[in-house]
Order: structure tokens, then C-alpha cells, then sequence
């Protein structure tokens, strides 16, 4: 496998490096004391994002998108991580390839706004009794002849507060489990829907994490995105990369920015008359980070180019992101040891990326719902997913 990047791809990873460095990073401290991103800086940078044309990457070229391969994909959103959420969310987009399962007219509808920058979705699947569980929802559409009438409620919608519409999942029989599980497209002001209190969070400062409450909601065929009783099964297809996108690749990209100011001040702090990165054991925890960093990376390249081949990777995408998660983990708790008290402090980003570290081991499937996927596949006889292959 090689992993040589073209020219193409190290102008590509140069021209959002330079981006997230020159525009994004000066707005963070904005964010974390203001909670919330200004409108217009929210205009200006997804602007310049659209010409440098990094918005919506991650859809085909005939939608306006970026029309990259998954690989590529990957690192852009190694370079993402390397700023804050809602800074991402604006600046280049989050457009959910789901919507790529829709008719011809709710592509005109939805996505094709989306990804001109016009509109912002939310996926909204999470509920307070299903989360890591997306089989174990409680709303329910229930169907009248053509219509649906939607009642349930949503929780940690990212981004809720912020999105146009979203794409909700509810159970259209009961009867049927999983299999009775559909997925809709439904726009915020539509009667009946009311956007609830925003839940705060220890990190992730300016993202909203709303609640959404359906009562009576009358849905049409056009708000359902794909078939009938195919929800959970469109949505488990369809977001896999986007897991191995938000989560793999970006907890890559967050950790390799955490190493580097962790480098840096080493380098420069000194004790006893001399740099701290002299001492043998501020040595042992950046070698660990980067070792660790450095084998997360390889797995996410890994996976990503098994993708663009065609190849079924669902528990390859869970061994990243418990990889990546929980390597981003160690490397910011090892940055707030090294940087000590200053590390603790707002005054330092150090503190901000711990805060935020955090939700990488619970969002997009828990570590231990995604250690059960890998059990499961191993099993199952999937031994390519440790020994190269050769089997």
C-alpha cells in the first residue's frame, strides 16, 4: 500500500494548513469567551472557504461539492481537527453524505443548498434513552394513507440551533424493530416542531447541543429520505465515513496540534537551568504521543484507501475510532502534565483541548459499543483486521 501523497494532495493539505492557521485559530479564544460565533466572521470565513473550494469537500463534484476521494477527504479532516468545532461546522461545512440517498428533488431541495452554504442541516437521531443505541428510539411516525404524523424528542442535536433542518429518524412500525425504523428530512420552521433548551457542554464552547420536540408533526412522501422502514440501515450505511471523518481523522489532527505546542513549550520552559524536554521524563511521555499519533494516522490511511477500493470496512472504522479517541486522550492529558499548571489555566489552549478531547471516546458510538462491533467481526473470522491479510 502506498501512502506516497501527490503533489495534488500536498498542495491540498498546505493550502487548509495555511487556512486553519491564518483565519481559524485567531477566532478561538473569540469563541471561548463569547460562547458563540459572530454572524459575520460565520459569512467571512465560509466565504473564503468557497473560493479556496474546501466547502463541502467531502460531496461529489456534479452536487458543487469538493468531489474528493475518501483518502483525500481524511486529510482535509486531519487538518480540520487542528481548530475548534464550530469553527469547522462554519469554514468548510457539514454536509452528511446522507442526504446523497435522496430523490432527485430533495437533492434541488436540500442538499444542493447545503452545499453552497445557503442552509445547514443537523443529523438528529440521538434521544434520551438511544444513543449509542440507534434501534432503541421511542418517536414514532405513524402513517395515515400518505401522511405521517411525527411525535418523539431529540437531545445533543449539534449544531441545532444553527441548522435549517434536519435529519430525524422515527419508528414507522413497531412491529418490525430495526427494520421499522425511517428516516425524514424536515424543515425547522415546519408546525409542530419547536427547538428546546440548548444542553451545555464541558467542551465543544459555541456548538449547539439542542433538544428538538415533535408534536403532530405532518410529514409528506417528500420528507422521506429513502425507503420506508430503510432508516437505520440508510443511516449506519451512510455516516460510517463521516464517524471516521469527525472522529478518526480529526482526533488525529487535534492530537498532532497538541503535540506540537507541547513540543514547543518544552523546548522553551526551563527548570533547573535547562529546557524540561532535557529531562528523561518529559522525553518518554512526547515520544509516547508521537509514536501513538503516528500509528493512529497509519490506521486512518489505512482504512480510507480500503474504502476508496470498495471494501467493506465497518469494523475497520470502529478500530479508529477507538484508536484515534483515545490517543487523543492520552496526548492532551500528557500535554496538561508537561505544560503543569499553565496547562490547567484558561489563559492556555491546553486546557480548551483537554475539555474538548473528551467527547471524542463517547459521540459517534461510544468506545466500548465500538470494541463490541470489532468482537463481533473478529468472531466472525474478519482476521484481515489484525493480521495484514495474509491469512
Amino acid at each position: 500500500m502506498n501512502f506516497d501523497l501527490t503533489q495534488e494532495q500536498k498542495l491540498l493539505i498546505k493550502t487548509v494548513r495555511e487556512f486553519v492557521q491564518k483565519e481559524l485559530l485567531p477566532l478561538e479564544n473569540i469563541v471561548e469567551q463569547n460562547g458563540f460565533l459572530d454572524s459575520k466572521d460565520s459569512i467571512r470565513i465560509r466565504k473564503l472557504s468557497q473560493k479556496l473550494g474546501l466547502y463541502a469537500a467531502n460531496i461529489p463534484s456534479e452536487y458543487g461539492g469538493g468531489g474528493l476521494s475518501i483518502f483525500e477527504w481524511m486529510l482535509l479532516e486531519e487538518q480540520f481537527g487542528h481548530t475548534t468545532d464550530i469553527l469547522i461546522r462554519r469554514a468548510f461545512g457539514n454536509v452528511y453524505e446522507i442526504l446523497l440517498r435522496g430523490t432527485h428533488e430533495q437533492i434541488e431541495q436540500w442538499l444542493i443548498p447545503a452545499v453552497r452554504g445557503e442552509r445547514t442541516f443537523s443529523i438528529a437521531f440521538t434521544e434520551p434513552e438511544a444513543g449509542s443505541d440507534a434501534a432503541g428510539i421511542s418517536s414514532t411516525a405513524k402513517k395515515n394513507k400518505d401522511q405521517w404524523l411525527l411525535n418523539g424528542k431529540k437531545h445533543y442535536i449539534s449544531d441545532g440551533a444553527y441548522s435549517d433542518f434536519f435529519v430525524v429518524t422515527a419508528i414507522t412500525d413497531p412491529k418490525a424493530g430495526p427494520k421499522g425504523i425511517s428516516t425524514f428530512i424536515i424543515d425547522k420552521d415546519t408546525a409542530g416542531l419547536s427547538v428546546g433548551r440548548d444542553q451545555q457542554m464541558m467542551g465543544l464552547r459555541g456548538t449547539s447541543h439542542v433538544e428538538l420536540f415533535f408534536e403532530n408533526v405532518i410529514l409528506t412522501k417528500k420528507n422521506l429520505l429513502g425507503e420506508e422502514g430503510q432508516g437505520l440501515k440508510l443511516a449506519l450505511e451512510t455516516l460510517g465515513t463521516i464517524r471516521l471523518a469527525q472522529v478518526g481523522a480529526r482526533a488525529v489532527g487535534k492530537a498532532t496540534r497538541i503535540l506540537n505546542l507541547t513540543i514547543e513549550h518544552a523546548t522553551n520552559r526551563k527548570q533547573f537551568k535547562q529546557p524540561i524536554a532535557n529531562f528523561q521524563m518529559i522525553q518518554s511521555m512526547l515520544t509516547d504521543s508521537a509514536i501513538e499519533i503516528n500509528s493512529a494516522r497509519l490506521a486512518l490511511w489505512q482504512t480510507a484507501v480500503g474504502l476508496d477500493k470498495g471494501q467493506k470496512s465497518k469494523a475497520n472504522i470502529s478500530m479508529v475510532k477507538i484508536q484515534a479517541s483515545e490517543i487523543l486522550n492520552r496526548v492532551a492529558d500528557r500535554a496538561v502534565q508537561i505544560f503543569g499548571g499553565m496547562g490547567y489555566s484558561k489563559e492556555m489552549p491546553i486546557e480548551k483541548y483537554f475539555r474538548d478531547a473528551r467527547i471524542y471516546r463517547i459521540y459517534d458510538g461510544t468506545s466500548e459499543i465500538h470494541r463490541t462491533i470489532v468482537a463481533k467481526a473478529l468472531s466472525k473470522g474478519a482476521s484481515h483486521l489484525y493480521d495484514g491479510g495474509f491469512s
